[in-house]
């Protein structure tokens, strides 16, 4: 794949984590705004980011980059990102705080979802150069590399004799 093709290929994956990711994304700061109110924020923030993150990694995988179940591994490397992420929110919301204590729930959530957008943007570069890369199939140890197929099979007769065969 190369060219304009490829370009297509990585735009509609990144179209695809991006309408997950909002979805999803949304959907806990919905939860977000209901837990807050009986926990501490960073804590609410913690617990939807888990939640979350277990259903975006298993949806980025399959749907986002068809690599199929991300299993463990991918679970732990996609976890990383999003604690990542998940410092990163704090943080902005926590400065929101600091700058102005008397900010209400609109701005809060406005810093909080361009906080996560910004994460998002950096986790799809993460997750796609790193943890579900498309990878060419390596052969096993002990056994040899197939040939790739001619590209006109019925023209190659015995010892490179052209022919119009079956």
């Amino acid at each position: 794949m190369q060219g304009p093709q490829l370009i297509r290929h990585h735009m509609a994956a990144f179209g695809r984590f991006a309408a997950l990711g909002c979805g999803v994304t949304l959907a806990a700061s919905a939860a977000l705004v209901v837990l807050a109110q009986w926990m501490p924020w960073v804590a609410a923030n913690a617990l939807t980011t888990v939640a979350s993150s277990v259903v975006t990694t298993e949806l980025h995988a399959r749907v986002s980059f068809g690599h199929g179940r991300p299993g463990l591994a991918g679970h732990l490397k996609s976890g990383a990102t999003i604690a990542a992420g998940w410092l990163v929110t704090s943080a902005a919301v926590a400065a929101l705080a600091a700058l102005r204590p008397d900010a209400g729930l609109v701005p809060q959530q406005a810093v909080y979802l361009t906080a996560t957008a910004l994460v998002g943007i950096g986790r799809y570069l993460v997750l796609r150069l790193a943890v579900f890369a498309q990878r060419a199939p390596r052969p096993r140890t002990g056994e040899r590399r197939a040939l790739p197929k001619p590209a006109f099979p019925a023209w190659s007769g015995p010892a490179g004799t052209p022919t119009l065969g079956a």
